[in-house]
């Protein structure tokens, strides 16, 4: 599944600053329909994004029915984005290869 999405930077205040981009709602849904064949745990979904120049992976957090795409300061930090900043994102969910049923013979 891929993704072009814009937003803006937002920075969560905690032990220590987080920045993250939202997925806007219609892209949220439509990766929630496939997030069973794409999720390790606790709910993430595994991506490849790519902002300007810098292509990264990372994993979209859950966050209020829809998902928070993180900004390492590797990704932030070459094209100088800030809180409120306004970023292009290209982004492709990677979904599991289905494994083989282990059963009964």
């Amino acid at each position: 599944m891929e993704f072009v999405f814009s937003g803006p930077v937002i920075e969560w205040r905690g032990p220590s600053p987080y920045y993250f981009v939202r997925v806007p709602d219609e892209e949220s849904s439509d990766i929630r329909e496939v997030a069973a064949m794409a999720t390790y745990g606790w709910g993430v979904i595994p991506v490849e994004a790519r902002i300007g120049e810098v292509a990264f992976r990372t994993s979209l957090f859950p966050k209020d029915s829809g998902y928070l795409l993180p900004l390492k300061v590797a990704v932030r930090r070459p094209s100088g984005l800030s809180p409120g900043d306004e970023v292009t994102v290209s982004m492709t969910v990677r979904l599991h290869e289905p494994r083989p049923r282990q059963g009964v013979r």
